[in-house]
């Protein structure tokens, strides 16, 4: 894309975001659709095009109804380069607009914003298609009945796929003259969905399914690369953070070391970000070299818990950098000037994908110079033929220590250079057009990276952490909380969306309870007290497990209840997990119990697709580790309670039960006698910690570090 045509976009999208609604017309007027008025940065995206999009609602289905049209469903989100690539070919046209205007009432949907309406099709594309994906199209009834379903359709036919004209037109024909066709198959869909839903609780809970999961996840493992699987190839964090925790559970180095192989292969691929940071979502490739560009919010957020847990598991050093860089990317790039953070950064800039991060021999030698440029090259791999359309992804394919021998350089000295030639690239690289950036804040995900920041804090001290998780939560309590204290989903550019879902109380609940152990808050505590009250009030079901939306929120289809993770850990799941931390930290024994009840509820699911329910089985590992219970005396110095906490955030503890109560001896002024801590471990109280030095101690006894085999 040229910088003229570069110019007219970005002028196209600040007219679209800056347009005064109080003047437009409820259609949008002659320059816009209905999706002018939406909040979603996604649908003001398509906020001009031809299609007369309705953002979902009854005024779309009380049309097709009076009109008997069936609807027409895209569902994609703001940073996902199909969708660009469909909207440029289909929805920007005006041939397919007709058509679509003609013969549908066209919906659009943004599957961040509204996860219950993208999970529910989601599944019936899977059931009919066998696999998903986005852009989702789905093409229903005007009784919301789908009947049809696929991902990218071409704008014409090519390599066997129909065209989306064709297409349009055929389904349009069996809709007027074979409407039994339609009945038949929306009958069929919906019977599925009821049958998915139902749960069958387990009588007792038991450590077969956590096995289950381990060996299943060694079979997928690729021994070469690392991950799971082959191409495309995404983090799975969550099969990471399993890993860990199994290895650290039954002292099993292998577990430990297909996980922490992974990471280290991340780390050296295409899929990190050498200069500026972060994972980009996947690589199309199996060898973690050439990225699908777009960063998630998300996944900095689960990689940087993985990377904090291989760090704790193994005290290797560069796991924990490597999460402190993750941080500063989310700090540097995704947070808002009022708190919170931003949810993806475009795969695309000037019209393609992957364009700010690509590099050339000549550009980095022009940067660098000659000498430094070339040794540049080597290490990173950037050749004149290059590995992503002309230009070169950047990787290594030797770690720096390994190349400096190579070279005879010195490994310090390599170090200091790469950490020069990192800020000269970056600087360079900012000037090119920056990828898109979704500034819609999404409750769920912020409380994921809430939850990374403060344990990433824990274990490097960095105070710039910490202060970004406390902004984080006070943006969610000012701006994404109503008045009566109902979280919302999302808000962007001051306009809050519909209600939050189960998974928007887990995940934040879950920031809250990192930063209470991360700085011992008690308001962190309580908040986290009372949304887990609101959570089991809004989704509980007697029927077990937790419903994915409230009782308060519009139901699709059916009411959608689950514990399946998909590219974040599902609702039930990190429900189930913190309800057992509140619960045993509290006393609470409702917590803990509600909590034991989601893990019975789909356990026997768990049984069959171990690998599915990772999360799930994360939370069971939680439930059936023997407590190990730190209470911090309250009188304790504030930077004797900090070391303690650190030291805490230096391993990973199965079943840490983190207090601060009054103690019968604080510790004195003078700093010698009293009790600042006792810990109880495998089912004994030990003596009173008077020093943070005893509570290493301890730790060094009973939380051991597998061995890595060979």
């Amino acid at each position: 894309m040229g910088n003229e045509a570069r110019h007219h976009d970005e002028q196209r999208i600040e007219r679209i975001f800056s347009a005064d609604r109080r003047t437009l017309p409820p259609d949008g007027g002659p320059h816009f659709n209905r999706l002018i008025f939406a909040t979603s940065p996604y649908l003001l995206q398509h906020a001009d095009n031809p299609v007369e999009w309705y953002p979902w609602g009854e005024d779309a289905f009380a049309r097709a109804r009076a009109e008997d049209r069936p609807v027409f469903l895209s569902i994609g989100y703001a940073t996902c380069h199909w969708c660009h690539v469909m909207a440029a070919e289909s929805f920007d046209d005006d041939e397919v607009a007709a058509v679509l205007n003609r013969e549908y009432v066209p919906v659009k949907v943004d599957r961040e914003e509204r996860p219950d309406i993208d999970d529910t099709f989601m599944r019936v594309a899977q059931m009919m298609n066998g696999s998903g994906g986005w852009p989702l199209t789905i093409i229903m009834t005007p009784g919301r009945q789908p009947f049809f379903a696929a991902t990218y359709i071409p704008r014409r036919s090519r390599g066997g796929m129909p065209g989306l004209i064709d297409l349009l037109e055929k389904i349009a024909e069996v809709w007027r003259q074979r409407r039994d066709v339609v009945r038949q198959n929306c009958s069929a869909i919906m019977d599925a969905l009821s049958r998915f839903n139902s749960v069958r609780p387990a009588a007792a809970e038991d450590e077969a399914p956590l096995h289950g999961a381990r060996q299943q996840l060694a079979d997928i493992y690729d021994k070469e690369f690392g991950g799971f699987g082959g191409a495309p190839k995404f983090p799975m964090a969550m099969n990471l953070s399993f890993l860990l925790r199994y290895g650290q559970r039954y002292g099993d180095g292998e577990a430990v070391a297909m996980a922490t192989d992974t990471l280290t292969a991340m780390a050296q691929g295409g899929i990190w970000d050498h200069l500026g940071g972060g994972f980009h979502r996947y690589t199309v490739d199996g060898r973690w070299l050439v990225p699908h560009f777009e960063k998630m919010l998300y996944d900095q957020a689960l990689c940087t818990l993985a990377l904090v847990e291989a760090a704790q598991v193994t005290g290797n050093s560069v796991f924990r950098e490597l999460a402190k860089e993750t941080c500063g990317f989310v700090l540097r790039e995704l947070s808002a000037p009022a708190g919170g953070f931003y949810s993806a950064l475009d795969a695309d800039s000037e019209g393609r994908e992957g364009a700010c991060y690509l590099w050339t021999p000549a550009q980095v030698r022009d940067i660098l110079g000659v000498a430094d440029g070339e040794l540049f090259c080597r290490l990173y791999a950037v050749t004149a033929r290059g590995n992503f359309e002309g230009a070169n992804v950047l990787h290594l394919p030797l770690a720096p220590d390994a190349f400096a021998r190579d070279e005879g350089v010195d490994p310090l000295r390599l170090q200091e250079k790469i950490a020069q030639w990192h800020i000269l690239l970056l600087e360079a690289r900012e000037r090119r057009p920056r990828p898109f950036r979704d500034e819609k804040i999404i409750t769920g995900w912020n409380g994921l990276m809430i939850a990374a920041l403060a344990r990433t804090f824990l274990i490097c001290g960095d105070e710039l952490l910490l202060e970004g998780a406390e902004r984080a939560v006070r943006r969610v309590c000012i701006d994404l909380r109503t008045p009566a204290g109902r979280l919302v989903r999302s808000c962007h550019r001051g306009e809050a969306s519909g209600p939050g879902f189960l998974e928007d109380y887990a995940f934040f609940i879950r920031g809250l309870l990192e930063l209470h152990e991360a700085t011992l808050d008690p308001r962190h505590l309580a908040l986290a007290r009372s949304l887990a009250h609101d959570m089991l009030r809004l989704f509980g079901d007697s029927g077990g497990g937790l419903f994915d939306t409230g009782s308060d929120a519009e139901t699709i289809l059916v009411r959608g209840k689950g514990a399946l993770d998909g590219a974040i850990p599902s609702g039930n799941a990190m429900a189930a997990s913190v309800l057992i931390r509140l619960g045993r930290i509290t006393g609470d024994g409702v917590f803990e119990e509600a909590g034991r009840g989601i893990i019975r509820a789909f356990l026997a699911g768990a049984a069959r697709q171990p690998a599915a329910h990772i999360h799930l089985l994360c939370a069971l590992g939680e439930l059936l580790a023997d407590p190990f219970e730190v209470v911090i005396a309250a009188a304790t110095r504030p930077h004797a309670v900090r070391e303690l906490l650190c030291i805490l955030g230096g391993r990973l503890i199965p079943g840490l039960v983190l207090m601060e109560r009054e103690e019968n001896a604080p510790a004195r002024e003078g700093g010698g006698g009293g009790s600042i801590a006792r810990v109880c471990a495998g089912r004994v109280c030990l003596p009173p910690v008077t020093a943070p030095e005893g509570l290493e101690e301890i730790l060094a006894r009973h939380i051991i570090r597998p061995v890595r085999p060979g």
